[in-house]
């Protein structure tokens, strides 16, 4: 079940994370999972805790805010600048 919950809400993650970097149109449900799940383990070395935290609105601002900087990580490899 815990997996199923990581599926949904990184999917949401990824999907806020690439509106606000305007790539949404640029990937598919199953490259938002990932960067929502990506995004998550870089929220949680940056912030601290770990990834197997139970989902909070702390938790959930952190995962959109790593989600964030991996698609600008993205972006800056990919086109030299930064959206």
């Amino acid at each position: 079940m815990g997996i199923i919950i990581w599926l949904i809400v990184g999917g949401v993650v990824g999907w806020l994370a690439s509106m606000v970097m305007r790539t949404d149109g640029q990937q598919g449900i199953l490259l938002n999972i990932v960067v929502g799940i990506i995004g998550s383990v870089i929220a949680s070395f940056l912030f601290g805790g770990g990834i197997n935290q139970i989902i909070t609105v702390t938790t959930f601002v952190y995962s959109l805010i790593g989600a964030i900087i991996l698609l600008a990580i993205v972006n800056l490899v990919r086109r030299g600048t930064v959206r």
